[in-house]
């Protein structure tokens, strides 16, 4: 069960890695299978926009999905814990989310898009996480604290916009704010206009060609996600890494460099006196770093609409 946390209606809620840690694997899961199915019928779009989820009102949804002559969305509701598949004719199925395995989660599922009249078919097994257990054999996976789970969606809340704001200074090619249930991270990505060297993959359970086609071009990006830190951390990062990035001086104080990325943990974000500006001067100054580094034309990306 979650304990460190505040009142849901906490500007920036608290929520610690190990009271969750087992919920978070199978949301984790979960996400994964609701993203493969966006990923079956949606049309394809550059660097794998087309998989993600995005923050909403209630929760985390796919946004509309087209399927024949109409479309459907699936969203996790995280204030009345429920999934919820709707299709555009008016018909529903809803999937309780309370604890149960993910092979539970998997067919109840798919028998609902059944039931709707939307046969689908995914690569039932889940990427960027190891060992990868086939969702229609996952019994490992069943925890469910949804008070914790609805922590986690008011940080994604907050992140969402933050990053949202971030996105409207650059008018250059940029990602939406979405949710890459690959590594269940929320992020934002901004792009330079050029291309990039072949991207070497090595995620796990995930082809190279996969992450080639994510990094083709030159980008720097952005995001939170609940890992990095004790309560979560929000990462820079920049592909290719232009020399010097990681010598950059970065703010707040609290952001350190390793592994390739920039983090900032969320606890640091949230303790701040002013935690809004804290956020913005780490996710300005590392996209100084790599645009300055790596020689973007910022005259061209970038527009201040206070001007």
């Amino acid at each position: 069960m979650a304990e460190q946390s505040t009142d849901l209606g906490a500007t920036w809620p608290r929520l610690k890695l190990a009271d969750w840690a087992d919920t978070r694997d199978t949301l984790h899961l979960w996400t994964q299978i609701v993203g493969k199915i966006r990923m079956a019928h949606a049309p394809m779009a550059n660097h794998w926009w087309h998989v993600t989820l995005y923050v909403s009102a209630r929760g985390l949804t796919t946004s509309a999905i087209p399927y024949r002559g109409g479309t459907f969305d699936i969203e996790f509701d995280f204030v009345d814990h429920q999934l919820h598949i709707r299709t555009s004719d008016g018909r529903r199925r809803g999937v309780p989310l309370a604890p149960k395995p993910v092979a539970a989660f998997y067919a109840e599922t798919m028998d609902a898009l059944s039931e709707l009249g939307i046969p689908t078919r995914i690569h039932a097994v889940p990427n960027e996480v190891d060992p990868a257990i086939p969702f229609a054999q996952d019994h490992e996976h069943s925890s469910y604290d949804s008070r914790a789970v609805e922590l986690f969606w008011r940080q994604l809340l907050r992140a969402d916009r933050a990053l949202t704001e971030f996105r409207s200074g650059f008018v250059g090619k940029v990602s939406p704010v979405h949710f890459f249930w690959g590594a269940m991270d929320l992020a934002c990505t901004r792009f330079s206009g050029r291309s990039a060297p072949p991207h070497p993959g090595g995620a796990p359970n995930c082809p190279d060609w996969v992450m080639r086609e994510g990094y083709s071009h030159e980008l720097a990006s952005f995001g939170f996600w609940p890992g990095g830190g004790e309560e979560g951390a929000f990462y820079a990062y920049a592909y290719p890494e232009p020399d010097g990035y990681a010598d950059h001086p970065i703010r707040p104080s609290d952001a350190s460099y390793a592994n390739g990325e920039y983090l900032l943990p969320y606890e640091a974000v949230a303790t701040a006196p002013d935690p809004d500006r804290a956020l913005n001067e780490f996710l300005e100054t590392t996209y100084n770093a790599a645009a300055d580094l790596g020689g973007w034309d910022r005259a061209t990306l970038e527009h201040s609409w206070n001007a």
